[in-house]
């Protein structure tokens, strides 16, 4: 490392770790004095055309002078990157900061700087050089430059292409043959948007280099069978995988050449080909040793199943970070560690390389799991087609993500984002690394496709396993930002799983309104009690009697389906006995048919006890295998056998204990769930396939053993749909133009000179608020009663007085605060009384206030999280917010469609328009202030905090009676900053 006077301290934080284009990693960081070998390596390996583009002559080798000049910087006017793989340079990028007429200068006078790039030719088109751009602009940004100059030879169209596409506004010129391009580095819109893309294409593409390898290596195949290795190897090849598989065990005996039918190696670099994927399943300690042998075949990915890592507690942890840092060396990502495997179920890859010993039926949802054991039960849920939940749909993919070291559910929702094969996403998360990414990529991924979570832990910390940083929203806030966000969160992973059946295979309901019918008139009263409970609007249930046929049904499900009175229809269906009742089979098929000739509104069947019902409605239109066509020694059971069976599995107690006590599948919890109650119970090879195909854009009808199951599902996508049709106009963030934001900038840093940290004073709270068109009633001190009769004159009659001390501040219900005071002989009174009621003034810190026009009592709150970002709530005052917790958030910026649904979404609204006769308020002059307020926050991240209480919304007009205002440095803004993944 560079050590002279000369020189500024090694600046680490520029270090990170990027994703590149096809995928793969590399890291940046600064070049210094010790880099001159590697910098000599990397040029030789450099083409003649390449240096003749760097450097516009041939330029063959690196003189000592030249290695002296591009190792040794000041990280300030003279700044090096390289991107490195392992050990070596595979791109370098450096600026010179410049003055007038583009000589070299010092200081922050000259804030403009040259920059020239040079990628090695094996790696040109991984996106190398469109990284290190990002990373060099920080940096620049952060030593005070504001312009890059770079020139360029015309013919060297790829180096003018990375400029051109970066998205700042440059502007370009020719002079003497070559191109001089000259670009601002603030980030606009469309440098962002650039980068997200960006970030995107590469995150997906190492997703999905993971999810479809060409060669899969498992190393860790025990020789006896049994073992985690072992059984994830024959777990491939029964899947089906159609790339290449190996088999790796370094204790494998001399001459062995195959192990259960796989060729078997003792190294993987013994392998005579590529290898994309090694899953890992050696002991911890022996990790590094083979990461570092994949790493020197050139494997692009690992899956480790190992364990032993952060969940087990410090040393484990380090352990976990060196691993991280080991497989980036070489360029590769990591599954795990602790993971449960992946699973793609395409036709062209078939790869199961998990510890769930049946691959699951091909379908349109992907699932993600933090949680091994949730991961096998939601498998085992999404496999079954009767009992419970109809398996009417299967997966497109799976990953369980272990201790999410390395790939994290962002990563997978850039894949699933653009994933042709995956209609539907469902994630259990048990922590969210980056909140403020995964809000983003959520919203993006619900504008296409529906996204459900649940999340566990919610109460308490997370995993140990999961290093993230800590958020202090409470869980209730994170929840309402994700639905804000469009993500539809869910409570149990009986939730996920049956809003995710429907989703996958029914349309979204274009509104609330629900038609019920059915063969009984109780079940239809019950489906129409949950409707109402959860804000659908039902019509009065449709009774067809028990004595209904199988026309019946269809007819009456034609007639609620050709009705625009509806957007929904849910059908209940219980057994019927006797002569001439209608059959499971016919029913589903008449339900079918009814639905198929109307396939724009989605269907949804409630029954009671018929498994076999269930499973026809599936078998009508699914690919999975049906009783008797699997072979091999055990037979299919009969129907009523089945859905005995499946209705014990699904309500959580093992497949194979009858006599196990059942828990309701409602009451199911991810906490809940054990490995061993996970397994699925109903594995069918999924080559077996019906030879009755469902007819091409039928919809299967996904059937649900409760009502409140069903009705609950259709709730979460009637809000789904509301969300898509209002995300397709989200509004816009207005401008106003009395605010001052150069004054509030002015105002705030003179503030923060005086101190890191700082809650305003009455004064400065004021003055700031005003900045942004926000008045603050005055409120003058009354520390003796003569003061308060003097502020009172100063203000004019009548007045509040209140009390400011921390224990009766905004507390009315004490006794704090008088009001309507008229004259000077109502305010000594009442000061009296508050005095002899509460202490001394001293004590009370009493306040006078000139009297606001009665109406609403309310509270507007902004706080900038430091892993979720600003966040503006609004509530009303008093024991609604407080102890009731009813409080409605958005992420900041608001726009004004965010400000309107705000007010509106809090449970206390109908008092804000009305209720029982009282004058509706003037909410759009609430709209405006809580805008204003997410103006100033979102234009000076300084403002960390910013609290007003009460705010009297009256029928015209709204009062801040009391505001405080919280200044600190602003937290760091990852998201604004160049593409890194999470430091390790």
């Amino acid at each position: 490392m560079q050590t002279s006077s000369d020189r500024h301290e090694y600046p680490a934080h520029w270090e990170a770790d990027v994703v590149l284009r096809d995928g793969g990693t590399a890291r940046i960081r600064p070049i210094t004095a010790d880099d001159a070998e590697r910098l000599v390596s990397f040029y030789e390996q450099v083409s003649d055309e390449s240096k003749y583009y760097r450097f516009f002559a041939p330029y063959p080798r690196l003189s000592a002078k030249d290695v002296h000049r591009f190792t040794h910087h000041d990280f300030v006017d003279r700044v090096g990157l390289a991107a490195t793989v392992g050990d070596d340079f595979i791109g370098t990028v450096r600026y010179d900061r410049i003055g007038a007429g583009g000589r070299p200068a010092t200081g922050a006078e000259a804030d403009e700087a040259e920059v020239a790039f040079l990628v090695q030719d094996a790696h040109q088109g991984r996106g190398v050089a469109s990284a290190l751009l990002e990373h060099i602009a920080a940096v620049a940004r952060e030593r005070g430059i504001r312009r890059f100059a770079a020139e360029v030879l015309p013919a060297n169209t790829k180096m003018i292409k990375v400029f051109t596409d970066a998205g700042y506004t440059q502007k370009r010129s020719f002079e003497d043959g070559v191109v001089r391009l000259e670009f601002g580095l603030e980030p606009t819109d469309r440098s962002l948007a650039v980068q997200y893309a960006r970030e995107q294409r590469a995150e997906a593409r190492s997703v999905q280099r993971l999810l479809a390898p060409g060669a899969v290596a498992v190393i860790g195949t025990g020789r006896t069978p049994g073992g985690v290795g072992r059984s994830i190897l024959g777990n491939i090849r029964d899947g089906g995988f159609t790339g290449r598989l190996y088999a790796v065990n370094g204790a494998l005996p001399e001459g062995q050449k195959e192990l259960d039918g796989v060729p078997a190696f003792r190294s993987v670099r013994d392998i005579d080909g590529p290898v994309d994927v090694a899953v890992v399943a050696v002991p911890a300690e022996r990790v590094p040793e083979v990461v570092a042998e994949c790493g020197a075949h050139d494997v692009q990915g690992l899956v480790v199943v190992s364990a032993g890592y952060a969940e087990s507690g410090p040393e484990g942890r380090e352990r976990q970070r060196a691993l991280v840092r080991q497989a980036r060396s070489y360029g590769m990502r990591i599954i795990g560690p602790n993971s449960f495997g992946v699973i793609n179920t395409a036709p062209e890859v078939r790869l199961n390389a998990s510890l769930a010993p049946d691959m699951p039926r091909a379908g349109r949802i992907g699932l993600f799991a933090q949680s091994g054991a949730i991961g096998v039960a939601l498998l085992s849920r999404l496999h079954r087609r009767g009992g419970g939940v109809t398996g009417v749909t299967g997966l497109s993919t799976f990953v369980s993500s272990g201790n999410r070291a390395d790939v994290s559910g962002n990563d997978v929702l850039q894949y699933w984002y653009e994933d042709a094969d995956t209609d539907v996403a469902l994630m259990y998360l048990e922590s969210i690394g980056n909140p403020r990414k995964f809000t983003r990529l959520a919203r993006r991924t619900a504008a296409a496709k529906p996204l459900v979570v649940v999340q566990g832990a919610r109460h308490g910390a997370g995993p140990r396993g999961h290093a993230v940083r800590a958020t202090q929203l409470p869980h209730a806030t994170v929840s309402a930002l994700l639905r804000q966000a469009g993500v539809i969160r869910v409570d149990t992973i009986t939730d996920l799983v049956d809003a995710g059946l429907l989703l996958a295979r029914q349309p979204l309901p274009a509104g609330p309104r629900v038609a019920i019918l059915g063969n009984s008139e109780s079940l239809g009263l019950l489906t129409y009690d949950a409707c109402l409970a959860e804000g659908l609007r039902p019509h009065p249930p449709q009774d067809l009697t028990t004595a209904a046929s199988a026309a019946d049904f269809h007819a009456a499900l034609s007639r609620a389906l050709a009705d625009d009175s509806s957007d929904a229809v849910v059908v209940t269906a219980i057994p019927s006995v006797g002569e001439g009742s209608v059959g499971d089979a016919a029913l589903a098929e008449a339900l079918r048919t009814a639905a198929a000739e109307r396939p724009t509104k989605p269907v949804l069947v409630v029954h009671v006890e018929l498994g076999g019902l269930a499973e026809a409605l599936s078998a009508a239109t699914s690919t999975a295998p049906q009783p008797g066509a699997a072979s091999g020694p055990d037979p299919a059971p009969r129907t009523g056998e089945r859905a005995e069976a499946r209705a014990t599995a699904d309500e959580g107690a093992p497949a194979d204990d009858k006599d196990a006590p059942a828990a309701s599948p409602e009451d199911v919890r991810p906490e809940d769930v054990r490995p061993e109650d996970a397994r699925p119970d109903d594995a069918r090879p999924d080559d077996a396939r019906p030879d009755d195909a469902p007819p091409e854009g039928t919809h299967p009808l996904p059937a649900y053993p409760a009502a409140e199951r069903a009705v609950r599902a259709l709730a979460q996508a009637v809000a789904y749909g509301q969300w898509r049709r209002d995300a397709a106009d989200p509004g816009k963030v207005p401008e106003y133009e009395d605010i001052d934001e150069r004054g509030a900038a002015t105002l705030i840093d003179g503030l923060l000179a005086r101190g890191q940290g700082l809650s305003l004073t009455t004064d400065a709270t004021c003055e700031l608020l005003a900045a942004y068109g926000v008045h603050v009633h005055r409120a003058l001190p009354a520390p003796t009663p003569d003061a308060a009769a003097e502020a009172a004159r100063a203000l004019g009659h009548p007045v509040a007085l209140k009390a400011t001390a921390p224990h009766l501040r905004h507390r009315a219900d004490l006794g704090g605060v008088r009001l309507d005071l008229a004259d000077e002989e109502q305010l000594r009174r009442a000061y009296a009384e508050l005095t002899e009621l509460f202490g001394s003034p001293e004590e009370l810190r009493p306040v006078v206030q000139r009297m606001a026009p009665r109406g609403v009592d309310t509270v507007v709150r902004a706080v900038i999280d430091p892993a979720a970002g600003a966040v503006l709530s609004f509530g009303l005052a008093g024991a609604a917010s407080q102890l009731l917790g009813d409080m409605a958030h958005r992420l900041i910026p608001v726009t004004d469609r965010d400000a309107t649904s705000l007010v509106r979404s809090i449970r206390t609204a109908p008092l804000l328009f009305g209720w029982r006769g009282s004058a509706p308020v003037d909410t759009p002059a609430l709209e405006e202030l809580m805008l204003r307020v997410s103006r100033l926050v979102h234009d000076h991240p300084e403002v960390v905090a910013v609290t007003l209480e009460p705010v009297v919304v009256a029928p015209h007009g709204v009062s801040v009676l009391g505001a405080s205002v919280r200044l600190a440095p602003p937290p760091a803004r990852d998201d604004l900053g160049p593409r890194t993944l999470p430091a390790y």
